[in-house]
């Protein structure tokens, strides 16, 4: 029997699109790139190039391909994040398939919509919650799965975002603003929201309370030796400073670097462009002087049912990049993830400790092919494509109600944060 080939249309052509699209690439035979949407001409021809898309399926406007008759089996949509809604309803209503960039929107109605439409055209959706799909996490969850840790009590989980990394996203980048994407909790941690949610195995989350500011990256904190420079390329202090753009962006491209954070602040990264894109766009301000609004620094307690607590931890100020790092207690044992490829797991009987190194493992080495997130990337798309060859969605770890309830949570921990109160999930939505 010949394998079906899965046919996808890219919906955004940025960072994330192009690397689902690689899929493409190293397993051709289950999946081809045969559409694209894209608002900047550079990334559009970029992706036509690149996966010989005829012209008649290359759109400027993702409301031109809603109104072209369906021509393919799936779509990635993966532009920013207030957009989301309104392509996925439409896209669920022509009956495509959808892998969805996390979050599945900004506002708690919008998440609901979506998955109301995903239920109702009965088609196979996924929302980008690519940490359930590591080496390292699934890895984690078969330990939980197992009882040999018996009953979880409690997780303690804590998000390194990198105190760059956190410059570029949060500050200067596209998710500064709360109005133009949605809080900081939303856009980086509901990956961790959603482990805590998966780790806790279908036990329901009755209160949360959070607390968080945006503590540093304001004027007022601005080192009086940077004067009134709002560009790092005109600033006094900028040797001095650990947020320079000229150390994030331009210095590594001098040595040769090309890839994020780089590639995100122009389509040619050489000297020229990446020194043009300093002095005249968003990511050369000081950052001490932009706009940003969103949380540096935030905790969230959760309760859940049967006496089981968490708390997660979002903090940017950290040398890691996106590290994760979590201990789970149960009734027969403890568990401490490094969060990249050690787990370590002491049983409470025999007194015994077990090292588990999941990115050794050979079953896992086909995703170094497509590494970001830990082998995520790889794990995520390629669950989705398999799910659509064999009509199943349940290969997938993270279909739209189990997506929805991170959500939930998520947005119940940052109306805590605002209010000063205890907030019950079941308030917002009873799932």
């Amino acid at each position: 029997m010949v394998q079906k080939q899965v046919s996808v249309i890219v919906i955004g052509a940025g960072n994330r699109g192009s690397i689902y699209s690689k899929y493409a690439k190293i397993c051709p035979d289950k999946m081809k790139v045969v559409g694209v949407a894209e608002a900047r001409e550079a990334r559009l021809n970029r992706m036509v190039a690149e996966y010989d898309i005829p012209q008649e399926h290359a759109f400027k406007s993702w409301k031109d391909l809603a109104a072209a008759e369906k021509f393919a089996d799936a779509v990635i949509i993966s532009t920013l994040d207030p957009t989301h809604c309104e392509i996925a309803l439409a896209m669920a209503d022509k009956k495509y398939n959808i892998l969805l960039e996390k979050p599945m929107a900004v506002t708690l109605e919008d998440c609901i919509k979506i998955h109301e439409a995903a239920e109702r055209n009965g088609i196979i959706f996924a929302v980008c919650h690519v940490l359930r799909y590591t080496p390292h996490y699934t890895e984690l969850k078969k330990i939980i799965d197992s009882g040999a840790l018996g009953e979880i009590y409690n997780v303690q989980h804590v998000e390194d975002i990198g105190n760059t990394h956190f410059s570029h996203s949060f500050v200067r980048g596209n998710w500064a603003l709360e109005q133009d994407s949605s809080f900081s909790l939303m856009t980086k941690c509901i990956h961790d929201v959603d482990l805590i949610n998966w780790f806790m195995s279908g036990a329901k989350c009755t209160k949360i309370s959070s607390f968080g500011h945006l503590s540093h990256f304001k004027k007022e904190n601005k080192p009086a030796a940077a004067k009134s420079a709002t560009r790092c390329m005109d600033c006094d202090y900028e040797r001095s400073c650990p947020y320079s753009a000229k150390k994030i962006y331009l210095e590594p491209a001098e040595q040769g670097e090309t890839g994020w954070p780089i590639e995100v602040i122009t389509n040619v990264v050489d000297i020229e462009n990446v020194t043009k894109a300093l002095e005249e766009g968003p990511y050369g301000r000081c950052a001490y002087e932009c706009d940003n609004d969103v949380c540096d620094n935030q905790v969230v307690n959760f309760e859940f049912e049967g006496g089981k607590t968490a708390t997660l931890t979002m903090i940017a100020f950290t040398k890691n990049l996106c590290v994760r790092k979590t201990r789970i207690y149960g009734s027969l044992g403890e568990l401490v993830s490094d969060g990249d490829n050690e787990i370590t797991v002491f049983d409470f009987l025999s007194k015994k400790t077990t090292v588990i190194h999941p990115n050794d493992m050979e079953e896992y080495k086909m995703y170094y092919n497509l590494y970001g997130h830990g082998g995520g990337d790889f794990g995520i798309i390629s669950h989705f494509v398999d799910s659509i060859i064999h009509n199943d969605p349940s290969i997938n770890r993270s279909g739209s109600l189990d997506a929805l309830k991170s959500h939930v949570y998520t947005f119940a921990a940052e109306q805590s944060r605002l209010t000063e109160t205890i907030v019950s999930p079941s308030k917002l939505m009873n799932i």
